[in-house]
């Protein structure tokens, strides 16, 4: 990661002294002129008003509201970044690089975190930061297509991609060198939707980032990904030219959180193991929430209803646990749905765990028990400590957590946490944890699992939700 610091400070040499002839540019290529004449007051106004607007994507990937609260990475880089001024957040959503230049220059907005590419047109429209994360472009086909081997594979095909989008400029690129691609362009459509296209067979091809199109496999498992070049580029925060005090803030902060980690911490808590995918288990999966979900889903949602959890965490674990297989028989004799002990089951009073309603209303309630057990916690972070201690008991997670803290890091954040589970399997950590020997990894994959399987939840969710409102799923905060 500082690689990439590095590297985009030497990419932006020679911008902090051209502010004024890049908001000028930024004007003549039809930015709204800055309302202060180009002096540097964006921080003193940020400060005053003990508030900073951040612009930001409607997406999962940067910005979404579920259970009524506002999620995402761009999100929660922001909220830190806007507790770091001692300011509160207020979100400004919008959905393509144009609207969030208006909505900079118009002074809704005091700087856009959006995942938006530092490229060369964009840097002579806002002044960027260094690059906080550098991404490939990939190419996303149907599955049943034959892939293209190589870029002049795709001359006369048909590529859609956003208006004035870094694809868009790629694949102009490419027909300036002689490839000649078929682009079509929309206004208005974020990248997932025309990979969600693409796997529906609307249209033949699109482009997203690595960030977004290694994730969103787990979404559409029909959809293809492979690399579009070998070429990177860097994702940065813009602020507007004048803004000179402010962007030496968002660079100090942006340094700061990517040497204590907290950055990669962020970052892997929405993209948990991107590059891992297993197109059989994916496929699998859509298909039984298609076909076995509906059988449990009321029993699942009452449970989840009364312990305070999301019906989708609970199904996620019990697919995790069983496959929905309500005979399943595991280690140990774990028995049902939820996969529930026989010690557990007595003393839940449980007369048969292959009861589907006893064994999700059993389980539930233990998790819940469990849980409570870690108070003081976050919920984030506490209902994936409880996640662990289903799989692996209570214990061993009390010992990673005292393990974590003899090695600075934060006993109450489930990513210090999945650091020193593992540990716990070599007798140089284990001969000192109360618990003793621990298959911590394989209890670290348990959770990662049932993150992945939430989030394709979560998302039909949300889709689902749109679908019936026709309202936005992204809301202002």
């Amino acid at each position: 990661m500082k690689k990439i610091l590095r590297r985009n400070r030497l990419l932006r040499v020679g911008v902090p002294t051209m502010l004024m002839a890049a908001g000028a540019v930024a004007m003549l290529q039809g930015g709204v002129p800055p309302a202060d004449g180009f002096q540097d007051v964006s921080l003193d106004r940020v400060l005053a008003a003990g508030e900073l607007k951040v612009i930001t994507g409607s997406s999962l990937h940067s910005h979404y509201v579920y259970r009524n609260r506002s999620r995402g990475f761009d999100y929660e880089l922001a909220r830190e970044f806007a507790d770091h001024l001692g300011v509160r957040l207020r979100i400004v959503s919008c959905d393509t690089w144009e609207e969030m230049r208006a909505a900079l220059y118009s002074g809704r907005g005091d700087l856009i975190a959006a995942g938006v590419e530092i490229t060369a047109a964009r840097s002579r429209q806002a002044a960027f930061s260094n690059g906080y994360r550098e991404v490939r472009q990939h190419l996303i086909s149907h599955r049943s297509q034959p892939p293209v081997a190589t870029l002049q594979g795709l001359a006369g095909k048909t590529v859609d991609v956003g208006r004035g989008s870094a694809h868009h400029e790629r694949l102009e690129a490419m027909r300036r060198e002689g490839i000649d691609v078929v682009i079509r362009l929309h206004d208005n459509l974020p990248d997932d939707l025309l990979i969600q296209k693409v796997a529906r067979g609307e249209i033949d091809f699109t482009v997203a980032n690595s960030n977004i199109a290694l994730m969103i496999r787990r979404y559409y498992p029909s959809a293809s990904v492979q690399p579009l070049s070998q070429e990177t580029v860097a994702l940065g925060w813009a602020v507007r030219p004048e803004a000179r005090q402010l962007l030496e803030k968002v660079n100090s902060f942006l340094k700061t959180v990517d040497e204590n980690g907290r950055l990669e911490d962020l970052y892997e808590k929405y993209h948990w193991s991107i590059g891992d995918f297993d197109y059989i288990d994916l496929k699998a999966f859509h298909e039984r929430m298609r076909t076995r979900l509906p059988r449990f889903r009321p029993f699942i949602k009452e449970a989840a209803r009364k312990n305070g959890f999301d019906w989708c965490l609970i199904a996620a674990q019990a697919y995790r646990e069983s496959h929905l297989d309500p005979l399943a028989r595991g280690a140990y004799d774990a028995q049902g749905l939820m996969q529930i002990l026989p010690a557990t089951a007595r003393s839940l009073k449980i007369a048969d765990a292959f009861d589907p309603v006893a064994s999700i209303k059993g389980g539930v309630q233990y998790l819940k028990w469990l849980y409570e057990q870690f108070d003081g916690v976050e919920e984030d972070d506490r209902t994936l400590l409880a996640l662990a201690a289903y799989n692996v008991g209570p214990g061993h997670v009390q010992d990673a957590r005292r393990l974590a803290s003899q090695k600075g890091l934060d006993p109450n954040r489930w990513e210090s946490v999945a650091k020193t589970l593992p540990l716990l399997r070599y007798r140089t950590y284990y001969q000192n944890a109360e618990q003793g020997f621990c298959r911590g990894d394989i209890t670290v994959a348990y959770v990662k699992h049932i993150l992945i399987y939430w989030d394709i939840l979560k998302r039909r969710e949300l889709d689902t939700t749109l679908a019936r409102t026709g309202a936005a799923a992204v809301a202002v905060d």
